[in-house]
């Protein structure tokens, strides 16, 4: 009969403790990058867009400016032919 002190159950119990420090890192940057000034080295900015029903996300870490946008209306022009 096997117990509680099967190499799997470590094997869990470390990969559920490294899942709940991720998890506690990413939630404290996403908060200190939320509430930080526009000047900081981490910055993330979200800005709800009404005409699309959607939002922008603005991330700047230090030099690096990443955006990311989302709507939840399909755009109305085609990327892949001519505008009429």
């Amino acid at each position: 009969m096997r117990l509680a002190l099967h190499p799997s159950v470590r094997f869990r119990t470390r990969l559920l403790r490294a899942l709940a420090a991720t998890l506690i890192v990413f939630s404290s940057l996403v908060a200190v990058g939320v509430t930080a000034p526009a000047e900081a080295p981490l910055t993330i900015a979200v800005r709800p867009v009404l005409m699309t029903l959607g939002f922008d996300i603005d991330i700047k870490v230090w030099n690096v400016h990443l955006h990311f946008a989302w709507s939840a209306l399909p755009s109305t022009t085609k990327a892949d032919g001519p505008a009429i």
